[in-house]
Parts: C-alpha cells; structure tokens; sequence
C-alpha cells in the first residue's frame, strides 16, 4: 500500500478521526501539549504524521509542529568512532545508534519552552545518511508539538528520560508481516535489492528493533490500529 492509498484509508479510519479530536482538544488548553507516536519500523508512523499534520494545517492553521525522532541518529562519522563501527553501522536504527541523551535534553527545551523560546530541532537527510542539525525550528507559539519515533516509550539505552515529557503516548500497531512487507518494498526500490535481500537484511536489523519497539507498546496511552 502506497502513501496515497494510505491517506484515503486514513479518511475514513474512525481512529485517525479521533486523533484530530484529540489534538484539537490539546490545542485548546492554555500551555503547549507534547504527543509522541510510537510504531515498529515499517509501521508508517511517518506517514500518518503527516497526514495528521496536514489536517491540523487546515483545521488550526499554525498551532501544531511535528517533528521526527530521526534527527538525533548518531551521524555516520560518531558510528565510525565506536568501539565496534561494524556493528554500529550495521544495526542502525538500534535504540543505542540514537543519541538519546541529545533528544531528552532538546526534548525538555520543546517542553518548557512555550511562550518564552524558539527551539531548533534536527531533521535527518535520507539522501545522505546523516542528521541535519537546527534544520527545523518550533516558534515560542506553537501549542501541540507531535513526536514521532521508535523509541518514545523504550525504557533501556538511555531513553526512558524521554517518557514522562510527554503529555500523551500514542502507539501505531500494524500487525508485523504488514510491516515487513512494507519495508522490504522500501528496501527493493531504494538500493535495488531483491525480495530475499530485504527481507534478510529486515531480520539482521529493523526485525529486531521492532521486537524491541513492540514491548514498550503497553506503556501507551493509546493504541490505534488503521
């Protein structure tokens, strides 16, 4: 299922209608609410995002952000400098390739910032491997900042710090053979693999980082299934 399909199942998913009444409801209090999404790899929580984003935009025009976990990867020259960069590089995406002591404190600038400072955010270059520091830019104004990552809810590896800043913990779950497939399809167009690379190189990395995403998933606030 591409993006565009996706979008018309989320028009008519009574659960991502119920997310924009959520998040028209935390617009509404008087400080800044933070909601992180929470999904396996593959589990399209990117997408929905922005699905979610661009409803938001037109619904409450300038009063949302979202923001991606993404940006706070290690960078391929710091993965290099590790003890083991073959591993490092291999298992990117593990919840250790992330710099998640870097997030929690940017995390609590977002938190504490509303109505008193601009906070910069990094994005990450799919194109080149590697995080774009400052790259995104949260005015003082904003009232909902939505998060969307892997590891929002993970206790281990330096995140669970990142938890209680968040108001709400939203958990996408699709069910894990949706996700492979999704990803293996990812894999095929991107680097031109055959079906039995990608799903090879699913099983060596991101199979394993979605067991670790799926034991977080009952520390959710809420669990939507599309």
């Amino acid at each position: 299922m591409n993006k565009e399909q996706l979008h018309e199942l989320y028009a008519y998913s009574s659960d991502v209608e119920h997310a924009l009444k959520r998040m028209q409801c935390a617009i509404e209090k008087p400080e800044r609410t933070l909601i992180g999404l929470t999904g396996g790899p593959g589990s399209g929580k990117s997408t929905l995002a922005n699905y979610l984003s661009s409803r938001m935009a037109e619904i409450q025009p300038g009063q949302m952000i979202c923001l991606s976990m993404d940006g706070f990867h290690y960078s391929k020259k710091e993965l290099s400098l590790f003890s083991n960069p073959e591993e490092a590089f291999s298992r990117r995406g593990a919840p250790w390739t992330f710099n998640s002591t870097a997030f929690i404190e940017r995390l609590k600038r977002v938190k504490h910032g509303y109505q008193e400072e601009d906070v910069a955010w990094p994005s990450f270059d799919h194109q080149v491997g590697d995080p774009v520091e400052n790259d995104c830019l949260i005015s003082k104004d904003i009232k909902l900042v939505f998060v969307e990552g892997l590891y929002l809810l993970h206790q281990e590896d330096g995140w669970a710090g990142s938890t209680a800043l968040f108001d709400q913990h939203w958990f996408l779950d699709v069910p894990l053979e949706i996700a492979i497939e999704r990803l293996a399809q990812r894999h095929m167009q991107a680097w031109g693999y055959t079906h039995a690379q990608a799903i090879s190189r699913i099983q060596n990395n991101d199979g394993l980082n979605a067991g670790i995403v799926a034991k977080s998933k009952s520390k959710a606030d809420w669990i939507i299934t599309i």
